[in-house]
């Protein structure tokens, strides 16, 4: 018997659409890809910003100002609770110490106030958020930015 499923009903099919057979399929002749141009040619490929002969648009915007860097700092983020590991033996944090325990750190560091402190500590950091530095004060400790 025939199988009705496979035969083509538009885009729902469950076949792929063939392109160029007749005009009577709605897709024949061009297949679908206009006349000429680059777009109707096999092995067309387009590159990023490319706006066919028209000067590309990172190129006709202004490039101004200097950025030694290429970008923004990265800042790892440290929460209170991973202090408790990391003071050394005068209870003192430093950015090394903390940065060691990361697999990936940033260029500074800053100290959230996820957690609670139990003992008081001396943290020296890039940046230290509102509810941190207060934590830290509050048990007797000390926020000292760098």
């Amino acid at each position: 018997m025939f199988d009705l499923s496979q035969v083509h009903a538009g885009c729902c099919s469950p076949r792929a659409f063939r392109v160029g057979r007749g005009i009577g399929s709605g897709n024949g002749k061009t297949s679908g890809r206009g006349h000429n141009g680059a777009k109707s040619r096999s092995g067309y490929k387009s590159r990023r910003g490319h706006e066919g002969g028209q000067k590309q648009l990172f190129r006709r915007v202004a490039k101004r100002g200097f950025n030694p860097t290429g970008g923004s700092l990265t800042v790892s983020a440290f929460s209170l609770s991973c202090l408790a590991g990391v003071s050394g033996v005068d209870g003192a944090v430093t950015p090394e110490a903390l940065l060691g325990r990361r697999v990936r750190g940033g260029e500074q560091v800053k100290i959230l106030g996820n957690g609670e402190v139990t003992q008081p500590f001396t943290v020296y950091a890039n940046d230290f958020s509102a509810s941190a530095e207060r934590a830290i004060l509050a048990c007797g400790g000390k926020a000292v930015r760098i």
